[in-house]
């Protein structure tokens, strides 16, 4: 049996009592062990527990009462915590590790009667945006397994892309939920900052992660973030209820009539691909045609996001990452002597290759020495690229171009240039860089038949009309049902 793969479709399958939440479980299951060999999106099945939540589920019933998501199976990135389920952020440094309390978006998803399928492959803490810092695995990207998936909630979009799971939830410090999405056709969001609780997200830069979800759908990906969103008293960097409307399904389906859309040059030029230039361009006249208005207008600071988020980032990681030291936390060298030893062996055997770089820049930036020339001019160049935001959305109701600058590249392709892999981050870091929500939808494939992505960036707070115009896209296209053949 065949099950549908958006949210809705699970919901109303199970309302009409077309099958259970047991049986599309097994189904799940089923599709993992058929496509995931070649995938690798997974790194944990929690099968036994997932078939003991669906059987809850199925005795709870489907109702107007049920739970939001109740019966509805998702799968969690790997750095965000799992009570009895292993969670190793895709690193040796914590590769045995099982946590003893869920993330708070792990415990809303359960309280909303989600199913946690299993745990998903990433870049080692993060830091990546192709899979390939993975300690354990490389993902592949289902359109071409040749290809990368993005990252580094690289599982994340691969498993949905690749219709494993209709909904799962990635992590997004510069791009890392945008950029699989866009990589893998699927619609990915993440929200302001401070719109979703953080506590239980393996830190990687406090001041620019955010927890978000993947889905196949606009509708779909409204109502997961309804789940998600909230205030979290354990998360002080958390919006208050008052501040805080999560009622973001609110404006599905209302007119783009006079609705004002800014496409910056800057997202226009010859670094994007001509194929995604003409795909963007293709959808300004799309909301031309809806009655929408689009007009040019600049962000002239883009162009120092990467300098600037790569500075901060590090900076922010380096202090993070030093709580894994060999005695604390994590990995502890079996060779080591002494205390030197353990300090030095455990974290030089326990860190790949990407996450030592990003912690040497970090604590470089924050020498005394280099202080006011890296870091204090990055936070500055920081200030800038938000200013140019709330320029812009003072006068157009949201920000519009391409999610990357090109499709998923060849595996490999970038792995010995970090430079050229950090500048896939082109496009999305400035969101992160000034806390607006983004998110990136699928735009049409290349000639290639790789997917295309397209970046929706709005005002702090403001997810809804960021749904309200993806939906609108979505449902003037076809590109739901435009899945890889696996």
């Amino acid at each position: 049996m065949s099950y549908p793969t958006t949210i809705k479709g699970i919901q109303a399958g199970l309302k009409a009592g077309d099958f259970t939440a047991v049986e599309l479980l097994e189904g799940i299951y089923e599709r993992i062990a058929a496509v995931d060999g070649d995938v690798k999106a997974f790194l944990a099945l929690n099968k036994e527990e997932a078939l003991a939540e669906a059987k809850a589920a199925d005795e709870r019933g489907y109702g107007d009462d049920a739970p939001k998501l109740n019966g509805v199976p998702v799968g969690v990135k790997d750095n965000i915590l799992t009570k009895g389920l292993t969670t190793t952020a895709s690193s040796k440094m914590l590769e045995n590790f099982v946590p003893t309390y869920d993330a708070t978006v792990v415990c809303k998803l359960r309280e909303a009667g989600a199913i946690i399928v299993g745990k998903l492959n990433m870049d080692e803490f993060a830091m990546g945006a192709s899979s390939e810092t993975s300690y354990f695995q490389t993902t592949h990207n289902p359109w071409d397994l040749n290809r990368v998936p993005g990252g580094s909630s690289s599982g994340s979009g691969a498993a949905v892309g690749s219709r494993q799971v209709p909904a799962t939830l990635g992590s997004d410090t510069g791009g890392s939920i945008r950029n699989p999405a866009a990589f893998n056709g699927v619609v990915g969001m993440k929200p302001t900052y401070g719109a979703v609780s953080r506590l239980g997200a393996i830190a990687m830069a406090s001041s620019l992660d955010q927890i978000g979800p993947l889905t196949i759908t606009v509708e779909d990906n409204a109502l997961l973030l309804e789940v998600l969103a909230g205030h979290d008293p354990m998360d002080s960097t958390s919006f208050t209820d008052d501040v805080l409307d999560t009622n973001y399904s609110a404006k599905l389906g209302q007119s783009l009539a006079g609705l004002k859309i800014a496409y910056p040059v800057e997202y226009k030029s010859d670094v994007i691909d001509p194929e995604i230039r003409a795909a963007i361009d293709q959808a300004a006249q799309y909301f031309e045609a809806q009655g929408a208005i689009v007009e040019e207008v600049s962000l002239p600071n883009t162009e120092h996001g990467v300098n600037a988020y790569y500075v901060i980032m590090a900076a922010e990681s380096s202090v993070n990452l030093q709580r894994f030291d060999g005695i604390r936390y994590g990995y502890r060298s079996p060779n080591a002597k002494d205390l030197d030893d353990i300090y030095v062996m455990s974290r030089s055997e326990g860190f790949g290759d990407e996450v030592k770089r990003r912690i040497m820049l970090g604590t470089y930036s924050l020498s005394s020495e280099s202080y006011d020339l890296y870091y204090k001019k990055a936070a500055q160049v920081r200030t800038l690229i938000r200013e140019d935001f709330e320029k812009v959305l003072a006068d157009y109701d949201l920000i519009m171009g391409p999610t990357t600058t090109t499709v998923a590249f060849e595996i490999g392709e970038r792995s010995e240039d970090p430079i050229e892999m950090y500048m896939a981050d082109l496009l999305t870091v400035p969101a992160n860089l000034a806390g607006n929500p983004a998110m990136s939808i699928p735009a049409g494939l290349n000639s290639e038949g790789m997917p295309i992505g397209m970046q929706l960036i709005g005002r702090s707070l403001d997810e809804a009309t960021l749904y309200q115009v993806a939906d609108n896209f979505e449902k003037g296209h076809d590109f739901v049902d435009q899945a890889p053949n696996l």
